[in-house]
């Protein structure tokens, strides 16, 4: 095994870790506007964007016309989308609220995801609303049902994260969406961090479930004093980052690794629910941004090299 640091692992010219996974980032963690967020990905040399937001809005809630300016800029960027992050089910939206909303969402994104040139729309499986466990599970396995349903006639690719929801820390009920639903359009989205903030083991979750992931979020962390989670660079916290990367380079994984730093930026702090506080999200930085994703380049080189010699 090498000895080597991630600081002294070499990265290929252009940015593009050695190992067939595609570098990617959620721009408004850089940015919150269209312009930052490209250029905090030019500066690192990556072609892959994941869009959450643009200007602080969702992007099934731009408006026409900024919308078709938005896909515009990033064509002329030369930008290939990847994901689209959808609040379809997330944190905000407990299984007690209006499912409308997310069949209304699913509808925009079908055609603003054939415009962006991505069938990968990331969901969540639903806070509780304070219904008890058997009766929130019934209810989120029917609301992807349809929702798969959906998304295979349009022909997008539903992922759902491990984050917020019914299945969000259980790889048992992960795996009961995707085999349960039983529909090719959803498969799962894993961030290597969230295990820190909801209190599992990132690893052994990723290996129970890696052959049905098709999407991946960097982000790291540690639990500080009272439990509070405070994020770090990739590779430096409790988020087993280097040995998820290895699972999945093991498995064949040829995706994204999209990065999502929470240094300066975390979405659900806004969020207004039953089962949230409000709080302040904080603002994308930029400098952050592309030291994280330098950081990341290092850390997949060494990983990649080191499963060389291993084999």
């Amino acid at each position: 095994m090498s000895t080597a640091s991630a600081e002294h692992t070499p990265v290929p010219a252009g940015g593009r870790p050695p190992s067939g996974v595609v570098p990617a980032g959620i721009g408004d963690e850089a940015a919150p506007d269209l312009p930052g967020q490209l250029a905090a990905l030019d500066e690192l040399g990556w072609r892959h964007l994941e869009l959450r937001t643009i200007g602080g809005l969702p992007i099934a809630r731009l408006d026409e016309a900024t919308f078709a300016h938005s896909a515009e800029r990033i064509r002329a960027a030369g930008v290939t989308v990847v994901c689209v992050a959808s609040k379809i089910g997330d944190w905000s939206r407990p299984v007690t609220g209006d499912f409308a909303l997310d069949l209304a969402e699913l509808d925009v994104l079908a055609r603003r995801c054939a415009v962006l040139g991505t069938r990968l729309v990331r969901v969540m499986s639903y806070p509780s609303g304070g219904l008890p466990e058997a009766e929130w599970g019934r209810r989120a396995r029917r609301r992807l049902r349809e929702l798969a349903r959906r998304a295979e006639d349009a022909g997008l690719l539903l992922a759902h994260e491990n984050c917020a929801g019914w299945a969000g820390d259980r790889a048992e009920r992960m795996l009961d969406l995707v085999t349960g639903v039983g529909s090719p359009a959803l498969r799962l989205l894993f961030d290597v961090g969230n295990g820190v903030a909801y209190g599992y083991p990132s690893a052994p979750m990723l290996a129970a479930v890696v052959q049905h992931v098709v999407h991946v979020h960097v982000k790291d962390a540690v639990t500080g004093p009272e439990g509070r989670v405070g994020f770090v660079p990739p590779g430096t916290g409790e988020a087993q980052v280097a040995k998820c990367l290895r699972l999945l380079l093991a498995h064949g994984y040829t995706g994204a690794l999209s990065i999502e730093p929470h240094l300066h930026l975390r979405p659900h702090l806004a969020a207004a629910s039953a089962d949230a506080t409000p709080g302040d999200p904080g603002r994308g930085d930029h400098a952050a941004f592309v030291a994280y994703g330098r950081t990341l380049e290092r850390l997949v080189a060494q990983v990649t090299a080191t499963a060389g010699e291993l084999r």
